[in-house]
């Protein structure tokens, strides 16, 4: 289905998609931002929804420095409740910090070569990807979380240093494929 996953060190792959708020974003939207996270992401998934909050946290906490993107690609015949409509309901309900797109054609799933929910991809100001991979190590339970990669790799990119931890496996569900 998808293409080859984003090797590190690759530049982000463009995008031209409508957000949920009425604006369309491409990766120019957010030139001002010295680091940009692209998460692959839907309504329905239980992984998502636990960690929607972690995600709106991050988004506030870096917010001067690092903007979040969450990129809908899931089809929306067999799962009506990731609908563009129903994305507008979720980001209002939620008070998404950031865009909420939508990839009607699966054509920016497939060009990160992503394939879960949520599966992050995180670039530098250059745009070149720098971890790849989940949030942390506890998608249930926050409080358990042992290794919180993403806050990691954030720190270390916004320190100039080595990613000490570039990718991980994502957990999720899998990216719902038109047929």
């Amino acid at each position: 289905m998808a293409t080859e996953t984003l090797k590190i060190g690759s530049k982000a792959p463009d995008f031209n998609l409508p957000g949920v708020d009425g604006k369309t974003y491409s990766l120019n939207s957010f030139n001002d931002k010295e680091a940009l996270i692209v998460i692959f992401s839907c309504n329905h998934c239980p992984y998502v929804r636990a960690y929607e909050d972690r995600i709106i946290q991050i988004q506030n906490d870096y917010k001067d420095r690092l903007q979040i993107v969450a990129i809908n690609s899931n089809d929306t015949t067999d799962y009506p409740e990731d609908s563009f409509e129903e994305m507008i309901k979720r980001a209002k309900e939620k008070n998404f910090p950031f865009p909420y797109l939508r990839d009607e054609t699966q054509q920016v799933a497939k060009a990160y070569g992503a394939t879960h929910t949520p599966e992050i991809f995180l670039f530098d100001k250059e745009r070149k990807l720098v971890f790849h991979g989940k949030i942390d190590d506890n998608w249930q339970d926050p409080s358990k979380v042992k290794t919180p990669y993403l806050r990691n790799a954030i720190e270390e990119l916004l320190a100039g240093k080595q990613i000490s931890v570039p990718e991980t496996f994502t957990i999720g569900c899998t990216i719902k494929w038109k047929k």
